[in-house]
């Protein structure tokens, strides 16, 4: 695998942090990579999917969103508009340094962002999504207690994942003002659904409310025991493997 680490501009103007890895050869196409709500592109589950990606010829670009990992941007400007505006700008960096991602592939909100932002990237013909919500309003839930001090006074610190975050207000009102159905209905990309059934993070309700959304061509693959991270490290080489040889009749 060749790695190219790069920088881009994101939608705010913030210089992004990306890696490109490429198979030894040129590629026969290239995936887009969204990474889960307040993780980075270099999380163990995105490399090892990126590995074995360019196994099967697949190039992968992979990036921090705006205030996350090694990008530019303070977090607390950023809301999930901001998200699909910074997957839009590293898609069109990739069509004019690379090429133009024929997959999109979104981890947990990364893959709502990436349903929202199909039909803004046109030269994307197949959609994959691992522990996605079936609503982006659903992170809340991670916010605890303080949900009701962000609505009362527009600003409150959330720790996840032993990390301290600032989340205004807007986030909450952007995220509540999304529309998924609609943009799932009207998707018209091949669309692959990975889910676990015991993910304890996004339930597996959110896998079937996405596919009976969708229309056809769409796929359903099990996770089995994996959980929503797939820390394990077959469950993500597995799920790589089977988006390969999904993916390959769309190139």
């Amino acid at each position: 695998m060749r790695s190219e680490k790069i920088t881009f501009e994101g939608a705010f103007g913030d210089q992004l942090s990306a890696r490109v890895d490429q198979p030894p050869d040129e590629p026969r196409s290239y995936a887009l990579f969204a990474h889960c709500f307040t993780c980075s592109k270099n999380l163990k589950v995105v490399s090892n999917i990126s590995k074995t990606l360019t196994k099967h010829g697949i190039g992968i670009f992979r990036f921090d969103f705006t205030g996350l990992g090694e990008s530019e941007g303070d977090f607390a400007d950023t809301n999930f508009s901001s998200n699909i505006e910074d997957l839009i700008a590293a898609a069109e960096h990739m069509a004019s340094h690379y090429r133009a991602p024929a997959i999109l592939i979104g981890h947990s909100l990364g893959g709502a962002a990436v349903l929202q932002a199909a039909q803004k990237i046109p030269n994307s013909k197949a959609v994959a999504t691992i522990g996605a919500p079936a609503n982006p309003d659903h992170v809340k839930k991670n916010f605890g207690a303080q949900l009701d001090k962000i609505e009362q006074k527009g600003i409150a610190t959330v720790t996840l994942a032993g990390r301290d975050f600032t989340i205004k207000k807007q986030f909450i009102d952007d995220l509540e003002a999304t529309h998924m159905d609609e943009k799932i209905q009207s998707l018209d990309r091949a669309l692959m659904i990975f889910h676990s059934p015991v993910d304890n993070t996004v339930g597996i309700e959110n896998a079937a409310h996405i596919y009976k959304k969708a229309k056809h061509p769409k796929s359903f693959v099990s996770l089995d025991d994996a959980n929503h991270l797939l820390t394990k490290e077959e469950d993500s080489i597995y799920l790589a493997e089977v988006l390969a040889a999904w993916a390959d009749r769309y190139f």
